[in-house]
């Protein structure tokens, strides 16, 4: 029996670039990044202090009862998930509410809840925390917030795999609908990790840049972290076609795997076997592949295995993709990353350009594809992949395609 076609009908989203899709993809487009001294959250003696954060929230029309439950990494997914089911043109009823759910990925949990009892209790001297602590604090919240505020009774999770959380979500919500748990999916992932207790521990790893993220730059010197989310509704080809519904683009296909080797050191082998099956699974050949949204961190050595695992993949073909890391412009948003990636995606495939690498300087032999450097470029994009490679050694990578 032939899988079913997944395809996406909405897309939503919010980082540093801006509070919706369209904002977030003209900036990409222009290359425009959001990095910049952090003003919103108290620093005490950190060394690095600067990120990609959202300075002001949109009107969202959350209720307050709710809003005190949430963490801010799960009211961003709200915000998101609400953008994306309202591009898609889907209503949510008494009808179908129980064949509607969604997978939202993260890579921390709700710091923000953590860090204010951490406060409360052991420099404050109070007795006890906020009444919502352990609502907000859990990693699945993103999720269960999406439902409540969408009216979701379907399968509902949460995915956390650091880096690669949002594509592990993505693809296992298509994998509901694909085994009929499900007509419709949103998913993504969200992340707000500009915390000073979050930003402590990045800044004792040693991989924060000072000033800015220049993936594939022979200058870079580390990441930057940013705030965000990004939700996609995803349906079947025939689900979306019987209700007239706008297809931006297929989700061709995707591919997991894992390093199993170091906790933090990556492998080459790890994301040539994710980037392999995920050619396998959406039936492509490495010549069909126009557009890879990099995993491009902007560490040293996350940008010299990238490249190599890329060469490895795809030979000759190596030398006509166009390859990009918008992390140089929303920073690295952790669980939130690959769903923005989408989005650069699939804007790409419509629109036909491929968003830069902003902040490029100098050329490195290591890193020695065509990175379009600093300026978009038009081109004729039917296929784009997407790529989380991850603390952990768990890999994931998504396919998207241009509808026929």
């Amino acid at each position: 029996m032939t899988a079913p076609r997944i395809v996406i009908t909405g897309i939503g989203g919010i980082c540093a670039l801006g509070t919706d899709a369209p904002a977030i993809w003209s900036a990409m487009r222009a290359g425009r990044p959001a990095i910049g001294p952090i003003t919103t959250a108290a620093l005490h003696e950190l060394k690095v202090r600067i990120g990609a954060e959202i300075k002001d929230l949109p009107d969202h029309g959350i209720d307050r009862k709710r809003l005190v439950t949430m963490d801010r990494f799960s009211l961003l997914a709200a915000i998101s998930a609400q953008e994306a089911l309202s591009q898609s043109g889907f209503t949510v009823d008494a009808s179908n509410t129980h064949r509607v759910g969604a997978v939202v990925g993260t890579g921390v949990c709700g710091w923000e809840a953590i860090e204010d009892s951490y406060r409360a209790i052991l420099l404050e001297g109070k007795p006890r925390t906020g009444i919502f602590t352990v609502p907000r604090v859990m990693p699945g919240a993103a999720a269960g917030q999406v439902s409540m505020t969408l009216g979701l009774r379907g399968p509902v999770f949460g995915a956390t795999s650091a880096c690669s959380s949002s594509n592990h979500a993505i693809l296992a919500a298509a994998d509901q609908i694909r085994l009929g748990r499900a007509d419709v999916m949103l998913a993504g992932g969200s992340d707000a990790p500009l915390i000073y207790g979050i930003l402590k521990g990045w800044e004792a790893l040693r991989v924060l840049a000072p000033e800015t993220c220049r993936p594939f730059s022979a200058d870079r010197n580390g990441l930057v972290l940013g705030e965000g989310a990004g939700i996609a509704v995803l349906e079947t080809l025939e689900h979306a076609q019987a209700r007239g519904a706008t297809i931006l683009a297929e989700l061709a296909g995707g591919g997991m795997s894992a390093d199993a080797s170091d906790i933090v050191a990556p492998t080459v082998d790890g994301p040539v076997s994710a980037l392999k099956a995920c050619l396998d699974e959406a039936g492509l050949s490495p010549a069909d592949v126009d557009y890879i949204n990099a995993h491009g961190t902007g560490t040293k050595a996350n940008d010299k295995i990238e490249t190599e695992a890329i060469r490895r993949v795809f030979g000759g073909h190596a030398e006509k993709l166009s390859v990009s890391s918008t992390k140089s412009m929303h920073a690295h948003c952790l669980g939130a990353s690959g769903a923005l990636e989408l989005i650069a995606c699939v804007m790409a495939i419509r629109d036909g350009v491929v968003p830069p690498t902003a902040g490029y300087r100098e050329a490195d032999p290591d890193c020695d594809l065509d990175v379009t450097p600093n300026e978009a470029r038009r081109r004729d994009v039917r296929v784009a992949l997407s790529n989380g490679f991850a603390f952990g050694g768990t890999n994931a990578v998504i396919a998207v395609r241009a509808m026929e």
